[in-house]
């Protein structure tokens, strides 16, 4: 990363996140000036500790120098504490907030987004990129002022005590900073590149803990084990390469300062010799020299840590600026739902990764109150229509209108609090069951989570469960049959009482048993509602007030069941290879 790059990133983090902490830095930049003005005051009081002490033996200082080293050391403690503490604040709650704007871009983003993604990718944002932005402003922060002070205060002390040596000892500063400045390129390199194993690292991890049974079906085990030594080798090797970076200064500053150290005590010996320097100002000045060791070495390393964060910072950014599409706008009127209508006007629809259109000019109209199936061979497109209705996508072309209202110039959140969504891939969260169900509406009370578990046919085999409604399922509902879990989601979408339902193959996994019931809780959810089924067993949409065949996502021909067996060659088709 370029350093004009690094600059942009720490001014917009100043900006947007540290600003509004001013005070705070405020404060901790003066516990840090007493942190170094502590340091300082312990390397001078070595001079008249030396010369008051042991050379002319005065009792009085005996007693007072070693209780005001002791009342430094106490300062400096006190001081340190109370900063970091304070920093740690600032930075945990700036973390927090940069986690908190990606959940929040997560949720609120396009679905198109989510799905050009994986994962793992904004997990690892949420994880390892937040705590290096933390880690710049809490370590990054602190030891910039802590360190600064106190070096400026040691230098100062060094001239004071003697200027020549003084001159002599802060050759090593200009060389420091050559050498961090080098090992700060590298290490933002080398922190992308960590970042990216990372991120690898999580993908991997995520994938194989869903896909555990297949894995043990196919005897995987070993291979994907070997995938995972790959995974956790790349970076294993990439945080060492980055450790590694980070101490590599630390060689080059020890022979430095060895060499440093050793010209001092040479120089100054002559010094002593030539009556120039006395023994205590000597011990006074090394005890600086030595006491300004940590803040050069600190400072010297610590544009490491600044590109660490901004790198970090950088890849945040990168998510939570991504626009969104599809937002919510409330200057937007309410969808006004009368007889609840639903018409398709020459709607197109492509999805970003293509150019080939899913669906071309899809025209059709849902009768309000009625059950309308699409039906058509996979990937003819019947999902793409489907998710065009609550706005999962935009159409690129046409017009979908709700009671004569285009779904584009009401609000969001007015569109989809009339739509309920029952699909094979059943969602459950790790929670109780009541939870799950009252997820689509956390207000209800008690007796209404039951009575919508009643009409879903879910009552019966909840009541068997260890805890009831309180028996927590498991991640997606582990503990539970594919046909509970069905009845659980019509369950929760009966409560969200909309009057639209949306069923995407809802029966298209489940065995004739559990499909029964699950049919009849679906005739209880769908009654008097405007409902667009997409079916996979014909057997189950005959009932359907109308029927469009798709394919290639075009539109064939409509019409109820004995019209289409009737008339309609590529419905029949369907139909009778499904007889077999």
């Amino acid at each position: 990363m370029q350093l004009n790059q690094v600059k942009i990133i720490l001014k917009r983090l100043y900006k947007d996140y540290v600003k509004r902490y001013f005070k705070r830095i405020i404060l901790s930049l003066i516990l840090s000036m007493v942190v170094a003005a502590s340091t300082a005051a312990t390397a001078w009081l070595l001079d008249p500790a030396v010369k008051k002490i042991f050379l002319e033996r005065d009792r009085t200082f005996a007693w007072l120098i070693p209780l005001g080293i002791a009342i430094t050391f106490f300062s400096k403690g006190c001081s340190l504490y109370f900063a970091r503490m304070n920093l740690i604040i600032v930075s945990a709650r700036i973390g927090a907030e940069l986690q908190q704007q990606i959940s929040n871009f997560v949720l609120t983003t396009d679905v198109k987004t989510l799905e050009n993604k994986h994962s793992g990718n904004y997990i690892s944002n949420i994880m390892y990129d937040t705590s290096a932005v933390t880690g710049l402003v809490s370590t990054g922060v602190l030891n910039i002022m802590k360190d600064s002070f106190s070096l400026v205060l040691l230098v100062s002390l060094m001239f004071y005590q003697n200027w020549r040596l003084a001159m002599f000892a802060i050759i090593m500063m200009p060389l420091s900073m050559i050498i961090a400045k080098s090992l700060g390129k590298r290490i933002g390199k080398a922190q992308t590149e960590a970042s990216n194993k990372s991120q690898a690292f999580v993908i991997f991890f995520s994938e194989i803990f869903k896909a555990s049974k297949l894995i043990r079906i196919y005897q995987k085990e070993k291979a994907e084990n070997k995938k995972a030594q790959k995974v956790i080798s790349e970076s294993m090797e990439k945080n060492i390469k980055i450790s590694n970076i980070m101490i590599r200064a630390t060689p080059i500053m020890e022979t430095l300062t060895g060499l440093m150290i050793a010209g001092f005590i040479f120089y100054s010996g002559r010094l002593i010799d030539q009556g120039n320097l006395e023994i205590n100002s000597f011990f006074s000045f090394l005890a600086a020299m030595m006491l300004a060791y940590q803040p050069i070495r600190s400072l010297a390393t610590i544009n490491m840590t600044i590109y660490q964060g901004a790198t970090a910072a950088k890849r945040i950014f990168s998510v939570i600026d991504e626009p969104i599409e599809t937002k919510n706008n409330l200057s937007l009127p309410n969808l006004k739902i009368n007889n609840c209508n639903i018409k398709f006007k020459d709607i197109s629809f492509h999805y970003s990764n293509t150019k080939e259109k899913a669906i071309k000019n899809v025209e059709l109209e849902i009768k309000g109150g009625s059950m309308t199936a699409l039906v058509g061979p996979s990937g003819s497109g019947k999902s793409t229509i489907m998710n065009l209705i609550p706005r999962f996508y935009e159409a690129q072309t046409g017009k979908i209108l709700i009671d004569d209202q285009s779904i584009h110039e009401v609000n969001l959140e007015s569109l989809r609090k009339n739509i309920s969504l029952v699909s094979q891939d059943v969602v459950l969260f790790d929670d109780t069951i009541k939870g799950n169900i009252a997820y689509a509406n956390s207000n209800a009370s008690e007796d209404e989570i039951m009575e919508a578990c009643e009409f879903a046919a879910a009552n019966e085999f909840i009541e068997k469960m260890p805890q009831k409604y309180d028996t927590i399922v498991g991640e997606n509902g582990v503990r539970l049959s594919g046909g509970q879990k069905q009845r659980i989601s019509i369950a929760r979408a009966i409560l969200k009482k909309t009057p639209i339902i949306l069923l995407d193959e809802a029966t298209s996994s489940l065995d004739s048993e559990s499909e029964e019931i699950v049919q009849n809780a679906i005739s209880n959810l769908v009654k008097n509602k405007t409902t667009l089924v997409i079916a996979h067993r014909l057997s189950t949409i005959h009932n359907a007030s109308q029927i469009f065949v798709i394919k290639d996502g075009k539109v064939l021909e409509f019409g109820n069941h004995d019209y289409l067996i009737k008339n309609s060659a590529a419905y029949k088709s369907l139909y009778q290879k499904q007889l077999k």
